[in-house]
């Protein structure tokens, strides 16, 4: 992948891509910066235990440009970027945050760094006390970002559901929810809450017995989670997962969940499209906290759960209609919009 990194970038319009390195405490990371032609580009650090240099770049160039995508669908006045960081362990973790806040500050802005996978509350302070160009969480820390997305997957997936059969009519549908991380298990709260059959699954035994006795729902073995019938399938853990195979196995009308880039490739919204399977585009569904985080950064307001959640669930009723009026796939369409966004605004700027 490294060996033909100026072509990816190319053909997917990324403008800068930097290999990060600081000795003193360990740091190997790669940023991503998309698209920042209508305002800052934000995005995350994910910190990983990555197979290798090209595992992490990769992960970094798809992530920043669904991150871009997400702007360009929510309306936002901003692109995307992503932080990989390469954690095998031996890392000194303030010192590497410190050195991420100093990269962002000689970056001027350019790039707004958050939090993600592997970066919590207390690496952002580190992040923070560096630079001015990071998401401020709120008063309850990133507690907030994560109600902000959990509340924009499970709008959407109500869309979904409204778009196919008239109403989401929860009482009435099974929903298998994969992954059970702080996405993945707000969605199953709020499942649970309004009625639904809630199924879930964890590579985490100990944390999905914990969840399923909380919420009084059954697990599923994860080898067998894609092979359940229900009306609903929510991927929220890792992305990658709906390929040429699970999506053979898949016994569900609808897939809407949190997971970032949850298509191996695109075609594979294609093939969902093929199998009757109504695919709600990830990147509508899961862009929550970054609707919080951007509007806070870029006008100094929080926007109220509720709010973010109404955002969600109109650009995922709009795609849908269209995709329907059109006979394509969501995801297909979801793209073109996010795309001829970026065509405007980086036409604008030239």
């Amino acid at each position: 992948m490294a060996t033909h990194i100026l072509d990816a970038m190319s053909r997917e319009g990324f403008e800068e891509v930097l290999a990060v390195h600081d000795a003193r405490s360990g740091l190997r990371a790669f940023l991503a910066i998309h698209d920042s032609s209508a305002g800052p580009a934000f995005g995350g650090v994910r910190r990983w235990a990555y197979e290798d240099e090209d595992g992490a770049l990769r992960d970094a160039l798809r992530l920043a440009r669904a991150m871009t995508y997400k702007c360009a669908l929510a309306g936002l006045p901003a692109g995307g970027a992503k932080m990989t960081i390469l954690d095998r362990g031996g890392l000194d973790l303030p010192a590497a945050y410190r050195a991420v806040g100093d990269l962002a500050e000689r970056l001027a802005g350019r790039w707004c760094a958050g939090p993600d996978v592997g970066t919590g509350e207390a690496e952002l302070r580190a992040l923070a006390a560096r630079t001015r160009h990071a998401t401020d969480p709120g008063p309850s820390g990133p507690g907030e970002l994560v109600e902000s997305t959990v509340e924009g997957v499970f709008r959407g997936l109500l869309a979904a559901l409204e778009h196919l059969d008239g109403e989401a009519d929860l009482p009435r549908r099974s929903i298998v929810v994969q992954g059970l991380g702080e996405v993945g298990a707000g969605l199953a709260r709020r499942l649970v809450a309004r009625g639904a059959r809630v199924r879930a699954s964890d590579l985490d035994s100990a944390r999905a017995r914990a969840i399923s006795h909380e919420l009084e729902i059954e697990l599923v073995d994860p080898a067998t989670e894609f092979d359940q019938r229900c009306d609903v399938f929510a991927p929220c853990a890792l992305g990658g997962i709906l390929h040429d195979l699970s999506i053979a196995r898949l016994r569900c009308r609808v897939v809407a969940g949190g997971a970032n880039n949850v298509l191996a490739r695109h075609a594979h919204g294609e093939r969902l499209h093929e199998r009757g399977i109504l695919f709600a585009p990830d990147f509508v569904l899961n862009a929550g906290a970054l609707v919080r985080g951007a509007l806070f950064h870029l006008e100094g307001r929080r926007e109220p759960v509720a709010a973010i959640g109404d955002r969600v669930a109109a650009t995922t009723a709009r795609i849908l209609d269209r995709a329907r009026a059109e006979g394509w796939a969501p995801s297909r369409v979801a793209i073109e919009e996010a795309e001829d966004v970026l065509a405007e605004r980086r036409a604008r700027r030239v």
